[in-house]
């Protein structure tokens, strides 16, 4: 039974990250109807600034916030001057849908090349904030340890403040009206580019958090998350490529299955069972846990 328990808390621990990642996603796709794989690069380059300023303050709650500043601004820099552009140029072509997502692909290359030369590609230790030790309940050290609780109360935060802006605010309201209706949007005052500016912005921040939580569990280089990415996109498939909270459900539901496989089964299939989950949602249910299907007119 404490076996039990112990690998849902692991699977919590590391469904929040996937989450957040997912989030990523999610906000980027409901606003340009793109699929960023550059999220990934953009993670690890602010991860990295992150870390500059941790090698800097000698404080890692200090670094998280300047890690997620940059995440925030590196995504806005390239909305405005990369994909906005190429929107509007594509538009109305036969490319307008492909265009954009091999744009991402590309800019994720060119981010790793950017982070391979200033960093070099050996791997870096970023120091845990918290001990990694598991916590110690009567006789028995379960594989849940302080940083593991860092790490589901940090993106809790995360995501609880999202939450707050998209159901409470005026900016909430615009990013979600420029998101399902950008015509009418426009119709009522709203500017929708700068809106959808912010909302790249936001899913910049939060994959910057991502990386920057997971990466004291593991190490840093240019390739460090590329799994993250892997399990935030099945997370976001899974839960709905509409829904923020998909997004979060989904990352959780991975995280659990992922907890269990490797508990139960073993770490060898660990990578493909994502693939795996991944087809089988596409082929039950394709729009996802809380995603709407979509109707045709005749």
């Amino acid at each position: 039974m404490n076996t039990f328990f112990s690998t849902i808390l692991v699977g919590i621990s590391s469904g929040a990250i996937y989450s957040l990642m997912s989030l990523a996603l999610v906000l980027v796709w409901r606003s340009t109807r793109v699929v960023n794989f550059a999220a990934a690069g953009q993670a690890i380059l602010s991860t990295y600034i992150g870390y500059e300023a941790m090698s800097a303050l000698h404080n890692y709650w200090l670094s998280l916030p300047v890690a997620l500043i940059s995440g925030a601004l590196i995504s806005a820099v390239i909305e405005s001057f990369i994909m906005r552009p190429l929107a509007k140029r594509t538009q109305g072509t036969a490319v307008e849908s492909i265009a954009p997502v091999i744009a991402t692909l590309g800019i994720l290359g060119l981010i790793r090349s950017l982070v391979g030369l200033m960093w070099g590609n050996t791997f870096l230790q970023y120091t845990s904030p918290l001990s990694s030790k598991g916590f110690t309940v009567g006789h028995t050290t379960i594989p849940f340890s302080p940083l593991n609780a860092a790490i589901v109360v940090g993106a809790a935060i995360v995501l609880l403040i999202f939450a707050l802006i998209f159901r409470f605010t005026r900016l909430g309201l615009s990013l979600r009206a420029a998101s399902f209706q950008p015509e009418i949007a426009r119709l009522s005052g709203i500017r929708v580019d700068r809106i959808r500016t912010v909302g790249w912005a936001f899913a910049g921040a939060a994959g910057a958090v991502a990386g920057a939580l997971v990466t004291p569990t593991s190490y840093l280089s240019p390739n460090s998350l590329d799994l993250l990415l892997v399990s935030g996109f099945v997370a976001a498939v899974i839960g709905g490529l509409e829904s923020l909270i998909g997004a979060v459900v989904g990352g959780l539901v991975l995280g659990l299955g992922f907890a269990f496989i490797l508990q139960y089964i073993g770490s060898s299939v660990t990578f493909s069972a994502a693939f795996i989950i991944l087809i089988l949602v596409l082929i039950v249910r394709p729009q996802g846990i809380f995603g709407a299907r979509s109707t045709r007119e005749a």
